[in-house]
């Protein structure tokens, strides 16, 4: 695997990092507790008050914790799990361990630009350089117009690649729904709380949406790069939808209201995107081309 040397460091520095940011934002509960805040929209917002995530609203807290555990008992033991298989020139632990890395960027980038400002700040940037520049090397590392080679023909692309453009019909009509109201009555989204912006979905609409798009495209066409794509956001999704479905469930527990239609949504996304995972690892034919 090319810059493989790179890579390990990298990854074994993301991994060590984030054991000790996620198990700190758990472990800790320092703090009041829950206390009202009134936001710059006049909203009052109901603030966490412990631990790390103490400035940060009930939602956005619950959400944080849920993904910490699921970073912590998933995320990272998958990484280390795709980083042994990908050393040992297996296609499947390259495709892994690219697409966990998707998923540490993402949610780095989220911690960076999201959270309230808290004493792991520079460690989320750390992780988010980290995993950007990690996952760049992975992507490189692909000798892309042979990828085809490596996949069975009976991968049902048409399926795959049509559940993507699905998703992200759902997804953009779900946020715009959220945003496009609020612009034209000239008030704050729903759920802004007392954040100053939307990046989740600032991400999603100007990032992960338009990639899963192409990626839905060039998979149902067989291009070489949809394969790339196709896997990649596949096994980003399967830790991120676990997360969504954690986040979904320590809200509900909190007291935060949240519409059944969207828990069952996100459930059905979440067990059809690692039953998609198991459909492209199943198909991926190792030892039929030399991996790089």
């Amino acid at each position: 695997m090319k810059n493989q040397k790179s890579i390990n460091l990298l990854v074994l520095f993301i991994a060590i990092l984030s054991i000790v940011g996620t198990v700190y934002a758990i472990a800790s509960n320092q703090g009041p507790g829950e206390y009202e805040y009134k936001s710059v929209f006049g909203e009052t917002v109901s603030l966490y008050g412990e631990g790390l995530y103490k400035h940060d609203s009930i939602s956005m807290a619950s959400q944080a914790i849920a993904q910490d555990y699921v970073t912590l008992f998933l995320g990272i033991p998958l990484l280390l799990f795709s980083l042994f298989l990908s050393r040992k020139g297996l296609l499947k632990g390259k495709l892994l361990l690219t697409g966990t890395l998707g998923y540490f960027l993402y949610t780095y980038a989220s911690y960076s630009f999201l959270s309230m400002y808290n004493s792991m700040f520079l460690a989320y940037v750390l992780l988010m350089s980290a995993s950007f520049f990690a996952f760049t090397l992975s992507m490189m590392s692909f000798d892309i117009p042979k990828l085809p080679q490596y996949f069975n023909e009976k991968l049902p692309v048409k399926f795959i690649g049509g559940f993507f453009l699905f998703v992200s019909f759902v997804f953009a009509m779900m946020w715009l729904g959220k945003i496009v109201p609020s612009l034209f009555n000239d008030t704050a989204p729903d759920g802004l709380e007392q954040y100053t912006t939307l990046v989740i979905q600032a991400l999603d609409l100007g990032f992960v949406i338009p990639v899963s798009i192409i990626a839905g495209i060039l998979l149902i066409k067989r291009k070489p790069f949809g394969y790339l794509l196709a896997a990649v956001i596949t096994l980003k999704d399967v830790t991120l939808l676990t997360a969504l479905s954690a986040m979904i469930f320590l809200q509900i527990i909190a007291g935060v209201e949240i519409s059944m239609a969207v828990v069952a949504i996100l459930l059905l996304f979440n067990i059809i995107v690692i039953y998609i995972m198991f459909l492209i690892l199943k198909n991926v034919k190792e030892g039929s081309v030399t991996v790089n």
